[in-house]
């Protein structure tokens, strides 16, 4: 069997998905889907095809690492380069599941859970007061889920004295923690509960919140500072009474190598339709493991790259919660063909069709392509 095209379709989502898909000479196909490439991950795509057609598919982990090693020199190591290959890599692993009759998971090593458990990002509620914040707590909580998570920072908070720098007033600080303890109240102590700061603080202010929000029994708090100083992020770790989340922002398992190594975070959560593919991500999830830290990936794909990372969660122990961030978008269950619905109570069942087990519904992907792009070369 060999790989005979590469082509790709964008679609309006949490931004624009990029889905690619890689046709054979056996007419197998596999479908993929990264996310936060930019306006140039097409382009990426189209200048990777070459690499990819007359390959054999199976070959999915060399082939991976002969265009990554193509691109040493630009940009392999970390964004849009690594975005594309991610996409490439459930690509393959949906058409090499298909080849063989198995699931994504299968190729992964087997499974240890058949339902991923999930967890609903809230943003900050419809206004971005407490108030707002526990009434979709509520809600969510109601839709089935028993994990959810909260934005706390605000770039437009009138208590932010300064909007450049990192720190945070006091009335800031007593803004979060109202939002939290308007929320825990709301769901009471049986659900998790997730909180994220989108690393746009300092260590001080990091570590103010983390104090005050103690008595409310967080899962995480997520990104409090930029993850570019693992030195300050440990420091952070170290003072904190609840745990830290980390890793939507570092790529491939040399990215999360210092991270794991010096034990700065509590909890690992790679954006596996965009930072590393499900090979890649188990090797993250693996490296963690060492460490007794939980693999929590971040999550704002369509259906199939969270359905492909749902894969990669249920081949590794340490899997803790997967994201979900389409509670407003009615459209991710058009876009996939499913029945009944692979999102049910808060956990995504797994399915057990060959390769990813499920497919786009094209149909209704056409709806909402990006302007002026090709539909798979159409």
């Amino acid at each position: 069997m060999k790989i005979t095209n590469v082509t790709t379709a964008v679609l309006r989502g949490h931004g624009w998905s990029c889905f690619i898909r890689i046709e054979t000479d056996e007419g197998i196909t596999g479908t993929g889907e990264c996310i936060h490439g930019g306006g140039g991950i097409t382009g990426l795509i189209d200048e990777m095809a070459p690499m990819l057609v007359g390959q054999d598919p199976m070959n999915y982990e060399m082939l991976f690492e002969r265009i990554r090693r193509a691109y040493i020199f630009n940009g392999a190591i970390a964004g849009n380069v690594v975005t594309a290959l991610s996409g490439i890599d459930i690509a393959l692993l949906d058409l090499v599941g298909k080849a063989l009759g198995t699931p994504a998971y299968q190729l992964l090593g087997g499974k240890y859970r058949d339902k991923v458990r999930m967890y609903a990002d809230c943003h900050a509620g419809a206004e971005g007061t407490p108030e707002a914040a526990a009434k979709k707590a509520k809600w969510v909580v109601e839709q089935g889920f028993t994990a959810l998570k909260f934005d706390l920072d605000e770039a437009g908070d009138p208590n932010k004295h300064d909007a450049w720098n990192w720190s945070a007033s006091p009335l800031e600080i007593q803004r979060m923690v109202d939002t939290v303890a308007a929320v825990r109240e709301a769901v009471g102590p049986a659900v998790d509960l997730c909180v994220d700061m989108h690393g746009r603080y300092d260590i001080s202010a990091a570590i103010q919140v983390a104090r005050a929000l103690e008595p409310y029994q967080l899962m995480w708090l997520e990104e409090p500072i930029p993850p570019d100083n693992v030195a300050a992020l440990r420091e952070v770790r170290r003072q904190s009474p609840v745990p830290i989340c980390t890793g939507e922002n570092l790529y491939m398992r040399w990215g999360f190598r210092e991270v794991i190594e010096q034990q700065a975070a509590d909890i690992v959560m790679p954006d596996l339709p965009k930072c590393c593919g499900l090979t890649e991500g188990k090797r993250i999830a693996e490296l963690a493991e060492m460490y007794y830290i939980a693999f929590a990936p971040h999550n704002v794909c369509g259906p199939l790259g969270t359905v492909a990372s749902a894969h990669c969660c249920a081949s590794v122990p340490n899997f803790l919660v997967l994201e979900w961030h389409w509670m407003e978008r009615p459209h991710w269950h058009e876009l996939v063909i499913s029945d009944p619905p692979l999102i049910r109570d808060g956990y995504l069942h797994l399915p057990d069709g060959p390769g990813l087990g499920v497919e786009l519904n094209e149909e209704a992907a056409r709806r909402y392509q990006k302007p002026d792009t090709t539909f798979f070369g159409e």
